[in-house]
């Protein structure tokens, strides 16, 4: 969509000619902006509810920092996943407000924080879970969403897990990360009937296959309710559990009667 062809909606739209729900449905396909090796689609978020996210992983530093600019140009907030260490260092040149969690190669900056809402709960069954953990719990976060965790209470030893029960029922969404044979996913579901989106880890000895063996047994789960995501994909569980609290607070928000006149 082109200026002219933009300054004639908003005309439109002031002589009402245009509803402001046409005009809102319009917006959410507003054209990308192409910088030759990249398509930055600014209004993502208006069409799902997720803005773009940079996936560091095979892109050059230059290619990472000249998408980042376009997107905070924006004013809206930058998460760069899978960023290799001196790309987040050149990030944290850039923007120094920003953060760089080493931990779950992510880079984040909230150039408009959001008024949190929801509880996303990330539990990990072992330690060697926690990267992939902490992927998912700052996507959640940054993404508007009140985030707690507990780690390391795989079903080796269960009781550590039952320590925390109530937190488990608390919860609006639970995020399950395991490896190995990924059998918490199930354990949990079967305790609580909160939502539970299931997160294998490529955690593991040779039989489990780099998580293939948690992806499966995940899936197969014989308690209902659990919902996965590939393995290793942190950044795809804390955007699906986003989803579900932003859907939970618009719910909400409707049987209150909010924005009804």
């Amino acid at each position: 969509m082109d200026t002219e062809k933009l300054k004639q909606m908003v005309t439109d739209y002031k002589e009402g000619t245009l509803s402001e729900t046409e005009l809102f449905e319009a917006l959410k396909f507003l054209p990308f902006e192409d910088i030759g090796f990249a398509k930055i689609d600014h209004h993502r978020a208006l069409r799902t509810g997720l803005p773009e996210v940079i996936y560091g992983e095979g892109k050059t530093t230059e290619q990472v920092l000249a998408i980042a600019a376009a997107i905070v140009e924006k004013k809206d907030n930058l998460l760069v996943t899978r960023v290799a260490p001196d790309t987040a260092a050149h990030l944290s040149e850039r923007f120094p407000d920003g953060e760089h969690n080493d931990q779950a190669s992510i880079f984040f900056y909230e150039h408009t924080p959001q008024e949190k809402s929801g509880h996303i709960l990330v539990v990990t069954a072992g330690t060697t879970d926690i990267p992939v953990a902490e992927e998912a719990a700052i996507t959640a976060a940054l993404f508007g969403c009140n985030v707690e965790r507990i780690y390391d209470v795989g079903v080796a030893g269960v009781h550590r897990l039952m320590a925390h029960r109530d937190q488990l029922t608390e919860a609006d969404v639970l995020i399950v990360a395991a490896g190995m044979e990924g059998a918490l996913a199930s354990v949990v579901a079967s305790m609580t009937d909160v939502p539970v989106i299931a997160l294998p880890t490529s955690v593991g000895y040779g039989a489990s296959f780099g998580g293939l063996a948690a992806l499966l047994g995940m899936m197969t789960s014989c308690a209902a309710g659990v919902s996965v995501v590939n393995i290793d994909n942190g950044f795809g569980a804390g955007c699906s559990a986003a989803l579900i609290t932003r859907r939970i607070r618009l719910l909400s928000q409707q049987n209150r009667g909010v924005g009804k006149e």
